[in-house]
């Protein structure tokens, strides 16, 4: 096999191995694949020639022929900017694997699972779920019917390994302690969290804000409010600690979304941020380096988790991965407007 200068090499198919070894291709299928039916010699010397060409079993044509669809089904939540972040570098990831995706939107009126088995309906071959809510344990009867990969939440040692199920996460536990050595280097010790409620990571976010206000010696400074991976959540928390004699001189919300409720609410009452009060976010969203915005937040790394959670999906889809993998990529403090020295410390 020959190929002119400059061209691109064609990668080695099984007829190239079946020319090369003096059989049919048929016979070479049988011999890769382990069956029986051909002598010992004959054998060698086709495994011999296959090595020789450098030929590697083409995972999608077996998939295809094992009646599997090439379709990875995604589910997500549209109102969560970070999450349309995500999709939109899973299209690219999964055409350059030769793959389609299939977008289904996560609805608070419709079950997660419910969703998920539509996916699986039209005929998706792999799923990946953006930030569930729902426990893991409970998607497992979906993940026994698709291979699923999970992004952005946390799942336990017995529902990871419990079958084709992968996950690819953000470190958040390392995610608050640089929001709290930030804010502790300017000389906050008051900082309170927002929470985000059920929402995805939002239990290892406060458990990484509880772990480094004490590593810091400000466990009599922890303080924690409800509150939700939404603006209407950050608006009601807001006005709570409006509602008492005094704010803390930094917060930290469980999310973007949730820190630009906090900071409207903040503005139209006259609360100078971050004159007043600092805040920071989560996620680094397309919104949050808005200049209008300017807000100070923990970057996820949109890319590597949307590339990684294909290339996952993609793997186990293909039979090169039993799943079982644990994703964890480190996030990045990005420091823009809304954070400052305490104001008796300027």
């Amino acid at each position: 096999m020959t190929t002119t200068a400059g061209s691109r090499r064609r990668r080695p198919t099984m007829a190239d191995v079946a020319e090369r070894a003096g059989v049919s291709r048929t016979l070479v299928s049988f011999i890769l694949a382990g069956k029986p039916g051909a002598g010992e010699e004959t054998q060698q010397r086709v495994l011999a020639v296959a090595e020789e060409l450098g030929y590697r079993p083409d995972s999608v044509a077996r998939m295809l022929a094992r009646g599997r669809s090439r379709t990875l089904g995604v589910l997500v939540d549209m109102s969560q900017l970070f999450q349309s972040e995500l999709v939109t570098h899973m299209y690219p990831a999964a055409e350059a694997l030769n793959h389609d995706v299939l977008l289904t939107a996560n609805l608070p009126e419709r079950s997660e699972v419910s969703s998920l088995e539509r996916l699986i309906d039209h005929r998706c071959g792999a799923l990946i779920v953006l930030g569930p809510h729902t426990d893991g344990a409970e998607l497992l009867p979906v993940a026994a019917r698709a291979p699923m990969v999970v992004v952005g939440r946390t799942l336990t040692e017995d529902v990871l390994h419990a079958g084709a199920v992968a996950t690819v996460r953000t470190d958040d536990h390392l995610g608050m302690a640089q929001a709290v050595d930030y804010l502790v280097g300017l000389g906050h010790r008051d900082i309170l969290h927002v929470d985000g409620g059920d929402g995805p990571g939002a239990g290892d976010r406060t458990l990484g804000y509880r772990t480094a206000m004490q590593r810091h010696g400000l466990s009599e400074h922890i303080a924690i409010v409800a509150g939700a991976h939404r603006e209407d959540a950050g608006a009601r928390a807001a006005r709570e600690l409006l509602g008492r004699s005094r704010l803390p001189t930094a917060i930290l919300a469980g999310n973007d979304r949730c820190a630009l409720g906090l900071l409207d609410v903040f503005t139209r009452a006259g609360v100078d941020v971050p004159g007043d009060i600092s805040l920071v976010g989560y996620d680094d969203s397309l919104l949050s380096d808005n200049p209008r915005i300017d807000l100070t937040t923990i970057h996820q790394d949109a890319t590597g988790m949307a590339t990684t959670a294909v290339d996952l999906a993609v793997a186990m889809l293909t039979d090169q991965s039993d799943g079982g993998d644990d994703v964890v990529l480190e996030p990045s403090l990005k420091v823009r407007g809304t954070t400052a020295p305490p104001r008796e410390q300027r």
